[in-house]
């Protein structure tokens, strides 16, 4: 033996396990490496954390496997980012290594049966009964198949066998026999690939199909055997027929993605720099000139440029001979800039978000790992592409709640984004509009450099906000509709003009839920303590958390009532409303339920950036960062849903909202309005959001939080007690209320037990502690304390959720 290992495996498991390092594998597993190793008679996929010299116990431990590639998976920085991440956020270090590593593709686990003595015996007793009932036979036929090969027999022969599966599961329950998951590789996908191969005295085609196969490579270049019979439109014995004259080249490679529609025919823009994109470019020039760990803030309105400075930030990180990274909050904004990058860096761009096939996700980041690519652009989880010699990483819409991961490990893309740049001495660099008051407060405080962008491009005006009060609107037309009559005639008046709009209505469905007349009472998830949200599409009640649906009742499920009604109006509704007040209109609608996937997102964004729609409604993914010139005007319907939201956040989420696609309008050459609808039009967010008054009300929101004893002035994290069994949730709870009593003292504030805002989710009972610290090094020590608690008192690990700066308290 060559020594033992540390390794991390997949699961809410938050220490390692060792193992033994065979002679063979030595150089391979190293710390970053990607090992397959036994554990609890299955074979697992995990990443060595740290190597040790042979010690007296090693012959206890089991050996590693195999090594799954020759290059560690991890670089040794990133190694040490995800411990930071398991230690800041006490999550499971499985866990967390498990979202930084690249889809295990090529890895295929299957179940291998052996027989045991006790089974030998058992076959020695059925074969010497004089008659055998079906069960005994099905047993019989697998002791001998498993004696008969000799060795472990895969699980697929043993389903051949009639009964045989459930003979096996008999079989090991009694130790007869014995069981193991094994890992093998996957053959990769493989696919013909045809080339020209004559540059010079080209030979004259014999016939027409083999003069279309010239054509086709001649103008592509190589091509996928596949596509090229479709393009050239011949049999595949024209092409054999090539390749045995030499005229073309033919060999095998993995299968690829095809190319983007949405990438295709993309030129890269020539924007020239004004005064204040030019200074910031030059002080961001000079950061990564000092080579040394600087995090800044890039405060610029809507449309002020801030995308043309981060494209020359990677370009003057990529002179200087290092990789760039760049995060956006939403998958239909990597297809945006994606393209952006492409134009400019060329092949040398990647692009990794969760939207992508694990083939195409595992190609990319391999693309990554091997240094193929030097830019990445991608959501949350790419803060943890494998770049080596990191320069730049660029946070986008910095504020976004996106950035979150709301399961284990519970981490903020934005701050690891941070932490990564501090461990490599590269530079962060966060922009938005709107900046997050805890990003803001850093900027102002010196922790964060500031940079501002004051005006829009080339001096154009910001849009004109105008506050629908919708009081004022039902006492006019005594009706409460979605669309408001100023809506209306400002949507009729951008049509006739020729121009486009921007629906924003951040509810997806028909309408917010289904409610009784007689009773009061709202159709119920089963699984969760929230309305259904009804989808007038498919006609079922739809949840949102868990996914449950329903067919739509004919009456009250309570009452009995036949006299239901639908409540508020969702997307689905709003575009079907649009559409019967403009028959004449192209109206689209972009949300969960129409862009499940990347080609569904590049379809609808294509065909308005296009100008093939005339109104898009949409949900809050179209709020922000996308460039649609024609749009001149933004219409928000329901603008103060989360103002009633119990979320200490809920004022600034809709300010941001609302400054976000406020600043859609008007980014072309024409002049852009927006449109309010609001019941709360007093509210200072709203009020502060029509004025695009950021410093105003950065100041107002900040003197509440100081009051209050919230972010950024205290460190905040939530402690959530589950379980399907109410009155087992509620004896932890009070099991753990015991153990925050005396904290106090230590300067940490605890409150609840108390039911969570949704206190029911996915057949689970919650309760909820939030936890508050002037002092994070307490908080964190408290928090640890709070876990070894629960193991002590044998509160199941499940059982407890902690989620360390939360961005959602419900």
């Amino acid at each position: 033996m060559a020594g033992q290992c540390e390794v991390a495996l997949p699961g809410p498991m938050r220490t390692a396990f060792s193992y033994a390092v065979p002679e063979r594998l030595d150089e391979l597993a190293v710390p970053g490496a990607r090992v397959v190793v036994p554990f609890r008679n299955r074979a697992v996929v995990g990443v060595v954390l740290d190597r040790s010299p042979r010690r007296a116990e090693i012959r206890t431990l089991k050996d590693v496997t195999d090594v799954l590639d020759p290059l560690p998976a991890l670089p040794a920085y990133l190694v040490e980012l995800g411990r930071w991440v398991a230690s800041y956020y006490l999550a499971p270090a499985g866990e967390t290594f498990r979202v930084m590593l690249p889809p295990a593709v090529e890895v295929r686990v299957s179940r291998q049966w052996r027989m045991t003595e006790a089974g030998r015996i058992r076959r020695g007793l059925l074969e010497s009964l004089a008659e055998r009932n079906e069960a005994q036979v099905a047993e019989l036929a697998v002791l001998e198949l498993c004696d008969a090969e000799g060795k472990p027999v895969g699980a697929q022969k043993i389903r051949k066998l009639a009964g045989g599966e459930a003979a096996a599961a008999r079989l090991l329950r009694r130790g007869e026999l014995a069981a193991a998951e094994v890992a093998r590789r996957r053959a990769r996908r493989m696919q013909k690939v045809v080339a020209w191969k004559r540059q010079q005295d080209v030979a004259p085609p014999h016939n027409l199909a083999e003069e279309r196969v010239q054509r086709a490579l001649g103008e592509r270049g190589p091509l996928a055997l596949a596509e090229l019979l479709r393009i050239a439109g011949v049999s595949r014995s024209a092409v054999e027929r090539l390749a045995k004259r030499g005229d073309v080249q033919v060999w095998e490679e993995p299968v690829e993605a095809e190319l983007s529609v949405f990438d295709a025919e993309f030129s890269a823009p020539s924007n020239v720099l004004n005064e204040e994109q030019r200074l910031a470019v030059e002080e961001i020039r000079g950061w990564l000139e000092a080579g040394v760990f600087t995090a800044g803030l890039m405060y610029g309105v809507t449309g002020s440029g801030k995308t043309e400075v981060y494209l020359r930030a990677v370009e003057a990180a990529l002179e200087r001979g290092r990789t760039a990274l760049v995060l956006v909050p939403e998958i239909a904004l990597t297809l945006w800039m994606g393209r952006l990058c492409r134009a400019w860096f060329g092949d040398t761009v990647a692009v990794l978000h969760s939207a992508l096939g694990e083939p195409e996700r595992a190609r990319e980041w391999w693309r990554v790992r091997r240094g193929e690519a030097r830019v990445v652009v991608g959501t949350r989880s790419a803060v943890f592409a494998p770049l080596e010699n990191l320069g730049l990483i660029i946070v986008d819409e910095e504020q976004d709640t996106s950035y979150k991961q709301e399961e284990a490990p519970r981490y903020n893309g934005r701050d690891v984004a941070v932490m990564r740049a501090k461990l490599e001495g590269a530079v962060a660099l966060l922009g938005s509009a709107t900046p997050s008051l805890e990003s803001f407060h850093h900027a102002r405080q010196g922790k964060y450099k500031l940079l501002s962008l004051a005006s829009r491009v080339e001096n154009r005006p910001l849009a004109q906000v105008k506050i629908v009060d919708l009081r004022q609107d039902f006492r006019a037309t005594h009706r409460a509709a979605p669309v408001s009559e100023p809506l209306r005639a400002a949507l009729a008046e951008r049509l006739a003009a020729g121009t486009q709009a921007l629906v924003l209505v951040n509810r997806r469905g028909y309408s917010w839920f289904a409610m009784c007349r007689s009773c009061g009472a709202s159709v119920l998830c089963e699984n969760c303590s929230i309305s259904l949200t009804y989808h007038r599409k498919t006609e079922r009640l739809v949840c949102h958390y868990c996914g449950f649906s329903r067919a739509v009742p004919k009456s009250c499920p309570k009452c009995a009532s036949e006299y239901l009604y639908y409540v508020g109006a969702g997307s689905e509704q709003l575009e079907e409303r649009l559409r019967a007040l403009f028959p004449q209109a192209r109206v689209a609608r972009l949300d969960r339920d129409t862009a499940r996937t990347k080609r569904a997102f590049e379809q609808v964004l294509g065909a308005f950036a296009a100008g093939r729609v005339d109104i898009l409604v949409g949900t809050q993914m179209v709020a922000k960062g996308h460039d649609f010139q024609r749009v001149t005007l933004v219409g928000v319907v329901s603008a103060d849903a989360q103002l009633g939201f119990p979320d200490f956040r809920a004022a600034e989420r809709t300010f941001q909202l609302l400054t976000q696609v406020a600043g859609r309008a008007g980014r072309g050459a024409l002049a852009g309005e927006v449109l309010v609808e609001t019941h709360y039009p007093e509210h200072y967010a709203i009020e502060l959001a029509a004025r695009q008054d950021y410093a105003s009300f950065f100041e107002k929101e900040l003197h509440f939080r100081r009051l209050m004893h919230y972010p950024p002035f205290v460190a905040l994290a939530t402690l959530l007690v589950r379980s399907t069994n109410v009155e087992q949730a509620i004896r932890w709870s009070r099991q753990l209320e015991t153990y925050f009593e005396p904290m106090e003292s230590r300067g940490v504030r605890v409150l609840g037990p108390a039911a969570a805002p949704l206190s029911r989710l996915k057949r689970e009972y919650r309760f909820q502690f939030l936890l508050k610290s002037p002092r994070r090094a307490a908080l964190h020590h408290v928090l640890e304390g709070c876990l070894g608690f629960c193991a002590e008192k044998g509160i199941p690990e499940r059982a407890v959720l902690v989620d360390v700066d939360p961005v959602n308290l419900l």
